[in-house]
């Protein structure tokens, strides 16, 4: 791809992947947003969970990757209930 179809957008463009299914984990939302790294998928996610009335988001991103943006979700969801079972809602503080 030359640097002018670089700049303006040409080429063909990929189609946008679908967005992972939610999971709910201990009164916690989880929901995998891989992150595509070059030709890799890097393993992240949203931990939201509402307190006091609020809704707070917590985002995990880790340097993990894989080739594939489905294992990278799946991976995403596994390190989420880790991190929800550490820390628990001490996660928003």
């Amino acid at each position: 791809m030359s640097l002018w179809s670089k700049l303006f957008g040409g080429g063909t463009a990929e189609p946008a992947p679908e967005p992972a299914k939610a999971e709910d984990y201990k009164g916690f939302s989880i929901r995998p947003e891989p992150i595509k790294d070059g030709g890799q998928h890097r393993v992240a996610a949203r931990i939201e969970k509402t307190v006091g009335g609020t809704l707070r988001s917590h985002y995990l991103i880790r340097a993990d990757t894989t080739g594939s943006a489905d294992e990278a979700a799946s991976i995403s969801l596994a390190k989420a209930r880790q991190v929800i079972d550490e820390q628990g809602e001490a996660l928003f503080d």
